[in-house]
């Protein structure tokens, strides 16, 4: 799967009417056995793509949820390269593009090179490597590309109206607009100024904006989706799955459609 899989995924969801909607999962968290489950789960649930995060000793972005659940994962020895490995045996089972979100160390041990050709090999479509400025993407973007990945770039709240601009137009598959200052987590409350902020990403944009960080119900879902083209969810869809709340997975994913009751 390439990234034009990815695109050709939002493609079909605005042809529909649909709003994407992304679920994060930590690969490990529950054993790297339990990983092809969910993955299978979310892609029968109708997700427009899956993203997977790869374990990390410090991982900056996220809130305690994501952490616990990276820790947990560790503690089993997941390892990105037993996740490749994973995930290269069972792709042929896979109908879903899936996209990893991984800190820059993991992958700069693994190698810029071997880590792309491996992670095309597994299925993977996009990347999201949240503490790699644009500015020092330039080592790795020449083996992405080879491989046809998209580099997913993410846009805050305070970032000016020029680097917006510049990292917008940089941006493949998606665009990532973070919806809140600070780290990953559930939040009661969104935003009032989010709809200005949103707007002012998809001026610029000329692939789908999806919003994320502190995205939890399903009205939420509605909500912020009505203002762009979906949402990726993260800490709700952990602390669901350790619920075994999957209803409420379900719930998440269809909220966006247009034949949901609003």
């Amino acid at each position: 799967m390439t990234k034009a899989y990815l695109n050709d995924a939002f493609q079909q969801v605005q042809a529909r009417g649909d709003k994407a909607f992304v679920p994060y999962i930590m690969a490990g968290d529950g054993g790297l056995e339990s990983l092809g489950e969910k993955i299978s789960f979310l892609e029968k649930a109708g997700v427009t793509a899956i993203e997977i995060g790869i374990p990390f000793s410090d991982p900056v972005a996220d809130g305690p949820t994501i952490q616990q659940a990276g820790t947990r994962a560790l503690n089993e020895g997941t390892s990105l390269r037993d996740i490749l490995a994973y995930l290269t045996d069972i792709k042929s089972d896979l109908q879903v593009p899936l996209i990893f979100m991984t800190y820059l160390n993991p992958v700069y041990k693994y190698g810029l090179e071997n880590f792309s050709r491996d992670a095309r090999e597994a299925g993977v479509s996009g990347l999201i490597i949240p503490d790699l400025p644009i500015e020092q993407a330039d080592g790795i973007i020449p083996y992405l590309k080879q491989e046809e990945i998209a580099l997913i770039q993410l846009v805050t709240l305070t970032s000016p109206e020029e680097r917006i601009k510049k990292i917008v137009e940089a941006s493949e598959g998606f665009v990532y607009a973070v919806t809140v200052n600070g780290i990953t987590g559930e939040r009661s409350n969104v935003n009032q100024y989010l709809g200005s902020y949103l707007n002012r990403i998809k001026k610029y944009s000329h692939t789908p904006v999806l919003a994320g960080f502190g995205i939890s119900t399903p009205e939420q879902v509605k909500d912020i989706g009505d203002k762009c083209d979906g949402v990726v969810v993260g800490s709700k869809i952990i602390s669901l799955w350790e619920e075994g709340n999957q209803e409420e997975i379900e719930k998440l994913a269809k909220a966006g459609q247009s034949k949901t009751i609003r």
